[in-house]
């Protein structure tokens, strides 16, 4: 699947999902263009469940993202290298999307991380010409950090850095 479907993908998800919880509440504010973006939140103070395709997945990303860390930090770190780390976040993020069952209201939250993820996959893909490949790892590594405060998953740990 390409980083074009993955996007369409989550994105439709994303707005589905948002929707029925929406729905579920019971109050529609409308369409407004100042309402502010989705927040990625805690559920009622916990974390979000995961299931295993979600726990395999995100772990596969920290492992790379993890093992390329100090060429990433001493700027040494080569496109293909780069372009190498982009795929596999692409791949991973394909695997969560066809493969994971979190309820709706954990997979809206899910997007919010995965929006991270693909955004900064594009930029280490060398597709945002106005970006530094860098700056794409730097935003997949927030978006574990984001992860691991947000979702329980005990046997994941964020990437020190």
């Amino acid at each position: 699947m390409n980083r074009k479907h993955l996007l369409a993908l989550g994105s439709a998800l994303f707005v589905a999902f948002a929707g029925n919880a929406v729905a579920a509440g019971g109050h529609d504010h409308g369409h407004r263009h100042d309402a502010p973006a989705a927040k990625l939140q805690l559920n009622a103070g916990k974390k979000w469940e995961t299931d295993a395709p979600l726990r395999q997945a995100m772990g596969n990303i920290r492992q790379a993202m993890a093992g390329a860390l100090h060429d990433i930090h001493e700027n040494k770190l080569p496109k293909p290298g780069y372009a190498a780390l982009a795929q596999k976040v692409e791949d991973e993020v394909g695997q969560m999307v066809a493969n994971c069952k979190l309820d709706a209201a954990a997979d809206a939250q899910l997007h919010l991380v995965i929006e991270d993820l693909l955004a900064g996959a594009e930029r280490m893909a060398g597709k945002v010409k106005s970006a530094k490949r860098r700056d794409g790892a730097v935003r997949v590594i927030g978006a574990l950090d984001k992860y691991a405060a947000h979702f329980d998953d005990p046997g994941f740990k964020p990437i020190e850095h």
